[in-house]
């Protein structure tokens, strides 16, 4: 089950987004949304929300940065469902975070989707030298 894909929509002023259908396929009725990392939210089917918060869970809580790593996302999550519309109501501390107030652009993650502020996304997916990039991954055991 892996998410691909770009779609670009309008949040309304209560707060719900469409969740895209091809998503909502691999998402099922009920999810859980959590901070995420560069700014945006990140977007679990339950059965991935269980490993990562298991992997959260095993840090060592005898180091601060691993429980601080652990109660950024934890604090953050909420279960959500989407309605009959395929709309889900985001929290207004998740909307404020990733500064969601009119254009949003939710993109496949691989293992979840991500939740962008339509300029952020524009900002983090422009890539000045991919060459670059493709070099980094190479030394990451990423051979293409």
């Amino acid at each position: 089950m892996k998410f691909m894909g770009e779609y670009n929509h309008s949040i309304d002023a209560k707060g719900r987004i469409i969740v895209p259908s091809k998503f909502r396929e691999k998402l099922g009725d009920q999810f859980v949304v959590t901070k995420g990392l560069d700014g945006c939210l990140w977007v679990f089917p339950s059965s991935e929300w269980e490993a990562f918060s298991e992997k959260l869970t095993s840090l060592p809580v005898a180091r601060k940065d691993a429980r601080n790593f652990s109660r950024f996302f934890l604090a953050g999550a909420t279960e959500v469902e989407t309605d009959k519309m395929g709309r889900i109501l985001l929290p207004q501390s998740l909307r404020e975070y990733a500064h969601l107030d009119k254009d949003v652009v939710s993109t496949g993650a691989g293992n979840r989707v991500e939740i962008w502020n339509k300029e952020t996304w524009t900002d983090v997916s422009t890539f000045d030298n991919v060459d670059d990039l493709a070099e980094q991954m190479g030394e990451w055991g990423f051979g293409i």
